[in-house]
């Protein structure tokens, strides 16, 4: 190996392979430099893991598969910091470098942390200040113990200097989901999804919903199934349904009611290409996940996130996010400004210009002293 950087990159769920895919392929032209391991610890089998998922974001597959599955918080925390410590002891990395908001993300930095090994955390310092959200208690603990920090907005600097951590080691690079979305936009020409699904462009609308707090309570679905109808007596609504929210409708009783909107699409979850090619062509979408705020903004998309707080706030400040409390009467005047009001002003928020991982290629090369 000689004096090659080793690094290994740690992935759970689908947002944090289009966060990491832009690095590897950078890594992938300094092989004289870097050693890119990937390591997918399975937190999310996901469905739509193919190998085509790889392709279109130019990832190989994983060298290792840690299988930690479902369960509990502590179970998935504990299974990952298990077989990860294997795989530290096994490799001995320079540096781990972990993504985003999910368990995988402070098992790996606990157990590269304790062990010695340092570790860089992509999309440091985001908070939502709701500490009922797991993903908000994942953040603060990795950005307690982490070593360097890169951020993607202005927010995730002031919060890590508020917080009390080295501004020698908070580095603004942008945003590597946005480097992800640059990257497969030429690809998703080549997306029939529109002619299968029977839509035109800027006649639909676009939902995904997922979060424990929208659909685990049935009451709270149910109010948000009425909220659908609205939706669908003005627009289409193109809906690929994520398997909880699936079980939950099917478990609450909801299923005939959806099957019987009239102008709602149900889909199976989608690939990448073309989950974006319908973002891009929707007239605007509704959510609850994190990483489509950020995506839409820079698409120039409407986008209602369907929460009480936001970790990216930059996208309502000065992208085409809003963020609307799930309440039934909150939500249908939030379609009716969209669909009738004017347009958000907005603006792409800075370093979102699809580099933000050659700038962070360039720190790790300083940190390690081997200048580019």
């Amino acid at each position: 190996m000689g004096n090659k950087i080793k690094i290994i990159s740690v992935v759970g769920a689908r947002p944090n392979f289009m966060k990491v895919a832009p690095l590897h392929r950078i890594f992938q032209q300094m092989t004289d430099k870097i050693n890119h391991l990937l390591c997918h610890t399975g937190q999310h089998y996901d469905y739509e893991m193919s190998q085509a998922f790889f392709q279109d974001l130019g990832l190989p597959e994983p060298n290792f598969y840690l299988g930690a599955g479902s369960g509990s918080h502590a179970e998935q925390t504990g299974k990952i910091m298990i077989e990860f410590e294997k795989i530290c002891t096994q490799t001995k990395p320079d540096l781990v470098i972990v993504v985003g908001d999910v368990n995988s993300t402070i098992a790996a930095t606990l157990t590269a942390t304790k062990m010695g090994i340092l570790t860089a955390h992509i999309e440091a310092g985001l908070r939502s200040f709701d500490r009922s959200m797991p993903e908000e208690i994942n953040r603060i603990a990795t950005d307690s113990i982490c070593d360097f920090y890169f951020v993607t907005e202005q927010s995730g600097i002031d919060n890590l200097l508020r917080e009390g951590h080295n501004p020698e080691k908070i580095f603004f690079v942008g945003n590597t989901m946005i480097d992800s979305l640059v990257y497969i936009l030429d690809k998703i020409e080549k997306s029939n999804i529109l002619s299968i699904l029977g839509l035109e462009s800027n006649k639909f609308a676009l939902m995904t919903l997922h979060r424990p707090s929208n659909v685990d309570d049935p009451n709270q679905l149910a109010s948000l199934i009425e909220v659908f109808e609205f939706i669908c007596n003005q627009i289409r609504l193109v809906f690929p349904i994520h398997p909880r929210t699936r079980k939950n409708i099917e478990l609450f009783g909801f299923k005939n009611k959806l099957e019987n909107i009239k102008n709602l699409i149900i889909t199976e979850p989608l690939g990448y290409i073309d989950f974006v090619k319908l973002m891009k062509n929707s007239r605007f979408v509704m959510t609850d996940s994190g990483g489509i705020q950020e995506e839409t903004t820079y698409l120039k998309i409407p986008c209602i996130t369907m929460r009480t707080t936001t970790e990216r706030p930059i996208t309502c400040q000065i992208g085409t996010n809003r963020l609307v409390p799930p309440e039934k009467s909150r939500l249908i005047q939030a379609v009716q400004d969209v669909l009738y009001g004017s347009p958000k002003d907005s603006q792409i928020p800075k370093f979102w210009d699809g580099k933000a991982a050659e700038r962070i290629v360039d720190i790790i090369l300083q940190i390690f002293g081997k200048e580019n």
